[in-house]
């Protein structure tokens, strides 16, 4: 998988993007961005998404989380869903950042999984590069059918030295 690319966005909010190039339909990819049984291997919170535009998230940490860099157990973030086009488009804000997932059916029965991440500096897309780089990984993994035998935490950690912004 290719590194994510950080860029300015015309409002002076920085993105975070990663584009992924799948061989399954956007259907399947869909339901493993999207649905629970999937997510709680890869993604950095504990969360149930309503696929309703207007809905209100809450965002827990996971003992991961709590084991790995001593967040309080009982804490949580909360979000909304912006925009949802099933097997196309789920966008939601989760605190000040929005995340803007797209699938594009590349022609060959595959599609492209885009990730726009957008907050408010530059620091902290650099910190949060490496912990979704690895979660693609993992999601990769699930739609190949192959066994998810390794931490995404841990591989988030091996990452993070590519990630690390130059003076």
């Amino acid at each position: 998988m290719d590194n994510g690319t950080i860029n300015l966005t015309y409002d002076g909010r920085v993105s975070l993007n990663f584009r992924l190039a799948v061989p399954q339909s956007p259907d399947k990819v869909w339901k493993v961005i999207t649905q629970r049984e999937f997510l709680d291997m890869w993604f950095p919170a504990d969360v149930d998404f309503p696929l309703t535009p207007g809905a209100d998230l809450l965002f827990k940490v996971t003992p991961q989380q709590v084991k790995r860099y001593g967040l309080p157990a009982d804490h949580s973030t909360h979000g909304t869903v912006i925009s949802v086009h099933p097997h196309h488009i789920f966008e939601y804000l989760w605190d000040a950042d929005t995340l803007h997932w797209e699938l594009h059916p590349d022609g060959t029965g595959g599609c492209w999984l885009t990730l726009t991440h957008t907050m408010e500096d530059e620091e902290s897309a650099y910190a949060h590069a490496a912990g979704w780089h690895a979660g693609l990984e993992v999601v990769a993994a699930q739609l190949d059918g192959r066994e998810v035998d390794w931490s995404p935490w841990d591989r988030a950690d091996e990452l993070a030295s590519q990630y690390r912004k130059s003076a």
